[in-house]
């Protein structure tokens, strides 16, 4: 019996052994930790990434400097989060690679009083407005541009203290995030209304996962591990959002309000989903598309598409095991025969010791 416990004992240690061994691998948020990266934070969570054999540390961006591209091809991070900037990064040569689009419209958008005249980008003629030009938020001014606006002419607000000089009103309006400027207006009796983008049909990505070509070329395996088990967290994190709040809340972002992270759940949802597209889908006349609305050269487009989207290069069944499973399977099977020896000696002598003891002059 001793033997057989043995036998177990080791089998177990080479199990534990594998399963620990996880890959390390660092993502680079392009803010502070809220609501927008929910899906990353309860993959973490709930174990999926854990399960994809993965060890992940989330790191919030710096406030005064959130370049993730940066950060991903310096090797600080393998993966990062960022916009549809990125394939203007990629046409200037950085080597990256888009994974997954989150968001399938921006959330970012002028933010204008209640009481305002501009309802529509025609009404923004004579108007100040808060800085103009940031990559991220490169829809904004061509929205604009579209109709009819001469931003070059546009007066623009350049103070340090942006929403209490809106508050003010000092300047007309305010590029925003959704989930974010609004909802401080708001808790200050604030009313405003926003004009987006994504109302015009400027329906650019806004949230990318993405990496390096250099991580996809050495591990292209812990790519789609971190793909998946990162969708996985996202398809999670929408269909139990209150649950979602209260983790973020108590581990991730404790300097907001669960009043504030629910305003942000509400408000991304329509942005994360549409009916009929998988969450993280992209596509390539998409981002043609997105190429022409930023005005960039498509013969460059037609040169880097092939590496700029990512493409699984494994076999679909190969997800149905996991190189921990295997693993396990393996030493498992390895393990039977001495298991079945153990038992079948065990069993043997177990009888031979109750066999009656036969007297030799006891008659029958």
């Amino acid at each position: 019996m001793n033997r057989v416990r043995l036998g177990l004992f080791l089998l177990f240690t080479l199990c534990s052994s594998s399963a620990s061994a996880l890959e390390p691998v660092v993502l680079q948020l392009k803010w502070t930790h809220q609501f927008q990266f929910a899906g990353y934070y309860m993959a973490a969570e709930q174990g999926f990434y854990k399960d994809a054999g993965l060890k992940v540390s989330i790191l919030p961006a710096n406030p005064g400097n959130p370049d993730t591209h940066f950060k991903v091809l310096s090797g600080q991070a393998q993966f990062g989060v960022t916009h549809s900037g990125i394939l203007q990064a990629k046409m200037q040569g950085k080597p990256l690679v888009a994974m997954a689009a989150i968001f399938q419209s921006s959330p970012y958008c002028w933010m204008v009083k209640e009481s305002s005249d501009i309802y529509t980008p025609e009404d923004f003629v004579g108007k100040k407005v808060s800085h103009l030009g940031k990559d991220e938020s490169a829809e904004l001014t061509v929205m604009l541009a579209r109709a009819g606006i001469n931003i070059t002419d546009l007066p623009t607000y350049a103070g340090l203290n942006p929403l209490a000089d809106f508050k003010r009103g000092v300047f007309d309006a305010l590029q925003v995030y959704v989930t974010n400027e609004p909802y401080k207006m708001q808790q200050q009796g604030v009313e405003t209304r926003q004009i987006c983008p994504k109302q015009y049909g400027l329906n650019v990505y806004g949230d990318i996962l993405f990496t390096s070509e250099n991580m996809l070329s050495q591990k292209p395996d812990v790519v789609e591990r971190f793909k998946q088990a990162s969708l996985k967290g996202w398809r999670y994190a929408l269909l139990n959002i209150q649950h979602s709040i209260e983790v973020i809340h108590e581990k991730y972002a404790r300097h907001k309000t669960k009043e504030q992270l629910s305003f942000e759940a509400d408000e991304l949802a329509v942005y994360i989903t549409h009916s009929g597209v998988p969450i993280g889908s992209m596509s390539e006349t998409r981002w043609q598309w997105i190429a022409q609305l930023y005005s960039l050269d498509l013969t460059q487009w037609e040169g880097i598409k092939s590496t700029f989207m990512y493409h699984r290069t494994r076999e679909p069944t190969e997800d149905a095991w996991s190189w921990m499973l295997v693993l396990a399977c393996i030493l498992t099977i390895l393990s039977l025969p001495m298991y079945g020896y153990l038992m079948f000696f065990h069993k043997r002598k177990y009888r031979i010791q109750q066999l009656p003891y036969k007297d030799e002059n006891t008659v029958e």
